[in-house]
């Protein structure tokens, strides 16, 4: 074992001091308008599952609690975009990620579910677009792979 202490590479710098891009704004709000849709699902299988009587009370639950603590992620991606934080890119195109096959499930439904489905995917490809817009991107102070600053 060496005595000799390791450099850790200095912190990265924070994200870009400045008026917010309109563009990220409209991704925090879509990201936001998802993450209530979850949370207002959630809520409201959890209740029918506690005083209403669904087939499995148990799966009602479940389902409920899951839909809650999912909506998580894009509630925290958005407050982190309308702060200007760069983590916050990440998961927000993921959760935009996730929702493109729930999207196409509802359209390949024989019901009312065609509308929400369409609804889903055009929220969905806005808010990717959106999100890796350079000037997003410049927002949030990330760089691109060929922007690597040499260590030394």
């Amino acid at each position: 074992m060496s005595t000799e202490r390791k450099t850790t590479p200095q912190a990265p710098e924070p994200a870009a001091t400045g008026p917010r891009p309109g563009r990220l704004t409209a991704a925090a709000a879509l990201a936001a308008l998802e993450g209530l849709a979850l949370l207002a699902g959630g809520v409201y299988m959890l209740v029918m599952g506690l005083a209403g009587s669904p087939d499995d009370p148990r799966q009602a639950e479940t389902g409920g609690v899951t839909l809650i603590v999912l909506a998580l992620l894009p509630l925290l991606a958005a407050r982190g975009l309308m702060k200007m934080r760069r983590w916050s890119r990440g998961p927000a195109i993921i959760t935009q990620i996730m929702a493109l096959p729930v999207a196409w499930q509802l359209l390949q439904a024989d019901s009312a579910a065609i509308p929400a489905g369409i609804v889903l995917a055009v929220v969905a490809l806005t808010a990717l677009v959106l999100l890796v817009n350079p000037a997003t991107t410049e927002a949030l102070g990330i760089r691109g792979p060929g922007d690597v600053q040499d260590q030394k």
